[in-house]
C-alpha cells in the first residue's frame, strides 16, 4: 500500500500541464501492485495467485519505468528519482522470488 501513498506525494511536483496523464498512469500501477496481491490471495487457488503475482510484478516494472519518465521529463530530480524508484523495484525483485515459490 505504500507505493501509491509515496506516489501520490511525489507527483504533487508534476508540471500542472503535463501532470494528469503520468500521474494517473503511475497511480494507477502503484495501486494495483497491492491490489492484484489481495485478488489472487483470496482466489484460494496456488495457480491464479501466481497469475496475479506476475500481475503486481508488471505493475511495479510500470511504476519503475514512469519514474525514469519524469526523471528523463525534468519533473523529479535524479536525488528524488534515487530514492523512490528504489523501493518499487525491490518489491519487483521480491515479488519474483516468491512468486518462483508458489506451487
Amino acid at each position: 500500500m505504500v507505493p501509491g501513498e509515496k506516489i501520490d506525494e511525489l507527483t504533487t511536483a508534476f508540471p500542472t500541464k503535463r501532470m494528469y496523464n503520468l500521474y494517473s498512469q503511475i497511480m494507477k500501477s502503484g495501486c494495483s501492485i497491492a491490489l492484484n496481491i489481495a485478488e489472487g490471495w483470496i482466489s484460494l487457488s496456488n495457480p491464479d495467485f501466481r497469475r496475479f503475482m506476475g500481475y503486481s510484478i508488471c505493475s511495479s516494472a510500470e511504476v519503475v519505468t514512469y519514474f525514469y519518465k519524469a526523471k528523463n521529463r525534468k519533473y523529479i530530480s535524479f536525488s528524488t528519482f534515487d530514492t523512490l524508484y528504489k523501493e518499487p523495484y525491490d518489491l519487483m525483485n521480491t515479488m519474483v522470488a516468491f512468486k518462483r515459490n508458489i506451487n
